[in-house]
């Protein structure tokens, strides 16, 4: 693109997408949206967005697959350590 950011625009980058990503780990398809909100909000044309739509589908699947994953072992451990997990033999 062309574009220098200076330090303002940067520290607004990593906060924006820290903040959004607490929000929106367990949507799936939000890692777009959030992405054109960061770009606009530092002033970033989000035409590239195009780009990154086809090739993101994937990913965001497995980033769904990674956070169900994740939150289901905790829970299990969790449960386990309460014995509150019955296992059927």
């Amino acid at each position: 693109l062309g574009m220098d950011l200076d330090l303002g625009a940067q520290l607004t980058i990593i906060l924006t997408a820290v903040l959004a990503s607490i929000g929106t780990a367990a949507v799936p398809g939000a890692g777009i949206i959030m992405l054109v909100i960061i770009l606009e909000a530092v002033g970033i044309p989000s035409e590239g967005i195009a780009l990154i739509l086809g090739v993101d589908r994937i990913l965001d699947m497995m980033r769904t697959v990674i956070n169900i994953t994740g939150d289901t072992s905790v829970a299990v451990i969790v449960a386990s350590s309460e014995d509150q997990l019955t296992i059927p033999t």
